[in-house]
């Protein structure tokens, strides 16, 4: 859920200035989950410029205290928002982990990285939501140290139904800065894309899961 229309507009406009977005309709991008994707979304450049850098920062971690007030520690999910959770922690003068995939294969075998003691109040930074998946797994190894999972908060969603299902299913609060919509609607003002590729990207938004280029 985006909580701030303007929030959402700039991010969009900042994310194009910076090329954080690929588009690649004639081959596209293969995710993690096997689905094809003509769109790519990588927000980890946002770290190499910092006045946008700064901007997401202060975003996510003002809507941290609107939402949730200061939560006990900040955590956020390997490997993609290790960065921008550590620096919103840092802003807010909180306790910063973090969440392997899975657990280390040596040495103390750790799947959360630094101290998290039970019953603390966590909020939890992503930097992209696409299905959910693996940003609920990490919610759950949390909830087996009996942390108290405050919510969520993203720099960008896709806006698939099945993760506001399965975000609905494990009753954990998501909000974001920006989503595909205002994402899509920047670009094409903008001509950053072309009218075939925005007709392209809205078709595969209606089933990615079982879009073929």
């Amino acid at each position: 859920m985006v909580l701030d229309k303007d929030t959402a507009k700039k991010t969009a406009e900042l994310l194009l200035q910076i090329n954080a977005i690929k588009l690649n309709p004639e081959n596209p991008f293969t995710w993690a989950s096997g689905w094809k994707s003509p769109i790519y979304c990588d927000n980890r450049i946002i770290l190499s410029y910092p006045v946008i850098r700064n901007f997401v920062r202060e975003k996510i971690a003002k809507q941290v205290e609107e939402l949730y007030g200061k939560p006990d520690v900040i955590a956020g999910v390997a490997t993609g928002a290790i960065g921008i959770g550590a620096l919103v922690a840092d802003y807010l003068g909180l306790p910063f982990i973090y969440i392997r995939p899975e657990a280390k294969k040596h040495g103390r075998q750790n799947q959360v990285e630094g101290k998290l003691e039970a019953n603390q109040t966590v909020v939890v930074i992503e930097d992209l939501i696409s299905t959910g998946k693996s940003s609920l797994n990490a919610v759950d190894v949390l909830l087996k140290q009996n942390a108290n999972v405050k919510g969520m908060l993203a720099i960008f969603t896709y806006g698939f139904e099945i993760a506001d299902d399965n975000f609905k299913k494990k009753g954990i609060d998501l909000h974001t800065l920006g989503s595909y919509e205002y994402l899509i609607q920047q670009a094409s003002e903008t001509g950053y894309i072309k009218e075939e590729q925005l007709n392209t990207l809205m078709e595969w938004r209606k089933n990615p899961s079982q879009w073929k280029p």
